[in-house]
């Protein structure tokens, strides 16, 4: 793997291996997870929704996902 090309973060407190340049979107694709059922908290805050795409992940950011789940 070259270092260059890739970033580690920690997701919910697991280590994640992620190419370098990735947004929020492209988490949650790869994660396979609706981008409407989830809130994204990241290095302490929760990210704006509308900035997905914006939010460039950079080399031990800290996420943490949680999915909504109905029920009843």
């Amino acid at each position: 793997m070259n270092n260059l090309k890739k970033i580690k973060i920690q997701l919910n407190g697991g280590e994640y291996i992620l190419k370098n340049g990735s947004n929020l979107n492209d988490l949650l694709k790869i994660l396979k997870k609706d981008n409407n059922k989830v809130a994204i908290e990241l290095n302490g805050e929760i990210a704006d929704k509308k900035k997905y795409k914006k939010i460039i992940l950079k080399n031990k950011d800290k996420l943490e996902i949680v999915q909504f789940i109905g029920g009843g």
